[in-house]
């Protein structure tokens, strides 16, 4: 059976489209191999991975390998990370979380019942460096994003839209309805490893006093 199609995305990247639910298994099966060699980054997004080779003359030899993590990688095998949860404490004091419980028609204490009761894992990276789509988010509480962005979010608010929750980064626009905050860093650009996530991660909000 022929597999996921690989395309070329400039001089040092292949991308290759998978279904979600593959997305996760890959990039663990990816991190997991000696791959350092050929491999300079791995940019999983909803639909798809963009792998960037360290060099152009190793684009064959790195089609090769990703051709062999796409057989090896199956549906669900490996989403599950084997690190410990993330724990987020969050205050659920957000600006929009009276208007997310009235458009929901729910109490303020029911939507963060909610979303604390929920498995919330990372589901990929996108839109800003540290911007961490979070899936799991009930569809109890799923609503479109807001109809007028915020031009800039600060970091540490926590927001919802869709089925997905996320932490901001901070300096980015957004148009999420904002929930609560933390004062966990999950983004530290000055850190040898910026980012507490990862692709997989279970991630934990737990409520503190508001």
């Amino acid at each position: 059976m022929t597999g996921p199609a690989l395309l070329r995305a400039g001089d040092r990247g292949w991308m290759v489209d998978l279904e979600p639910d593959r997305i996760a298994s890959v990039v663990r099966s990816a991190h997991s191999q000696d791959l350092s060699s050929l491999i300079q980054d791995i940019i999983p997004a909803s639909r798809s991975i963009l792998f960037c080779a360290n060099d152009s003359t190793d684009m064959d030899r790195l089609a090769a390998r990703i051709r062999d993590l796409l057989d090896s990688a199956g549906p669900e095998s490996g989403v599950v990370s084997d690190r410990d949860p993330v724990i987020v404490p969050v205050r659920y004091d957000g600006a929009d979380l009276p208007g997310v419980a009235r458009s929901l028609d729910r109490t303020v204490d029911e939507v963060i019942e909610a979303h604390v009761a929920a498995e919330h894992r990372v589901g990929f990276f996108g839109f800003a460096p540290g911007f961490a789509y979070i899936d799991g988010l009930p569809e109890s509480l799923k609503l479109p994003r807001r109809s007028s962005p915020r031009p800039r979010v600060d970091r540490g608010l926590v927001a919802i839209a869709g089925t997905q929750t996320v932490v901001y980064p901070g300096g980015t626009p957004g148009g999420w309805h904002l929930i609560g905050s933390t004062s966990e860093i999950l983004w530290d650009p000055e850190s040898d490893r910026p980012s507490r996530l990862s692709v997989g991660d279970r991630v934990v909000f737990r409520p503190v006093p508001r």
